[in-house]
């Protein structure tokens, strides 16, 4: 119990890190390169392009698994220490903070306008 107990405290600093450095790709204090970096980390770990598609069996998993740890590891050694300690606590803000209604309303008309897009696709084809 004690190992599954770390494992949510390890996946949630990874999701509180993600979230800090997408802040920290654009808050003006951080140097260009630091940017760069976690600009780049946020954008892969919360992109559903994986290096590896996941169907691949092992290897599939192994950038979830090593790849973005590693990828935030360099990115917040790259964030000033006491500014990543300020982002990572707007992150946990962030993240506790319930979410609204209008991202959920977003998804849900991309996702119906998708459909209707493939719904007449395949009436043309037929």
């Amino acid at each position: 119990m004690q190992l599954i107990s770390k494992a949510k405290n390890w996946a949630k600093s990874l999701k509180r890190d993600i979230v800090a450095l997408w802040l920290a790709a654009r808050d003006a204090r951080v140097p260009w390169y630091a940017k760069a970096v976690a600009g780049a980390v946020a954008a892969y770990a919360l992109s559903p392009v994986d290096l590896i598609p996941d169907f691949i069996p092992v290897l599939g998993y192994l950038d979830d698994l090593v790849i973005v740890p590693l990828g935030i590891l360099l990115a917040t050694r790259l964030v000033p220490p006491d500014l990543m300690s300020e982002l990572r606590e707007e992150a946990a803000r962030r993240i506790e903070r319930p979410s609204g209604r209008s991202g959920l309303i977003f998804i849900l008309a991309v996702w119906l306008i998708c459909l209707i897009f493939l719904v007449l696709a395949v009436r043309r084809l037929v």
